[in-house]
């Protein structure tokens, strides 16, 4: 028996961490999440402030000290001064892997022409993976659902918690052995 994977959502808003906004981008992942993800699992979410030092300590905590196997992280992706969440990430990680972020925007345009100003991202800090996510659930699902069938292989290859998926929902993608 596999122990249960531990997935973080963390939002990372200015409005939202001071409560004049309410986080509907954690909710929705998490809801994402559970929908679709059959193997047991603990979901924890945390709400900070936009900024590269906050993002990027929160991180470094999340994946190094609470060793969680994934990390879905929205908000901060955008063009606006305040948005360093890819920015942060890329002073954690060990390794990007930029192909989530380029099918994420490519099924994102099919939607809104504004997806190409997204600067979401996927990156490996030991064994963590971490995603950036849009904040809208309506996003969140367009996104998890263009790459989701690659997450439990690759939690695989990096030693995280195997998961496993709703085939109904998203057909995780392995190798044959």
């Amino acid at each position: 028996m596999t122990r249960p994977a531990h997935i973080a959502i963390v939002t990372v808003s200015d409005r939202a961490s001071r409560g004049e906004y309410e986080d509907k981008g954690g909710p929705g992942a998490e809801d994402w999440l559970r929908a679709t993800i059959t193997s047991p699992m603990t979901i924890t979410r945390t709400i900070i402030p936009d900024g590269r030092e906050i993002v990027a300590e929160t991180l470094l905590n999340v994946a190094d000290r609470e060793h969680a196997d994934l990390i879905l992280i929205t908000g901060g992706t955008g063009p606006a001064p305040r948005d360093q969440t890819p920015e942060a990430m890329a002073d954690v990680m060990e390794k990007e892997l930029p192909g989530f972020g380029e099918e994420m925007r490519r099924a994102s345009l099919l939607e809104v022409p504004t997806a190409i100003l997204s600067r979401q991202t996927a990156g490996i800090r030991g064994q963590t993976l971490m995603i950036t996510i849009p904040g809208k659930p309506s996003a969140i699902a367009t996104c998890l659902d263009a790459v989701f069938a690659a997450v439990p292989y690759c939690l695989d290859l990096i030693g995280a918690a195997r998961i496993e998926t709703d085939p109904a929902r998203i057909k995780a993608f392995r190798p044959k052995a």
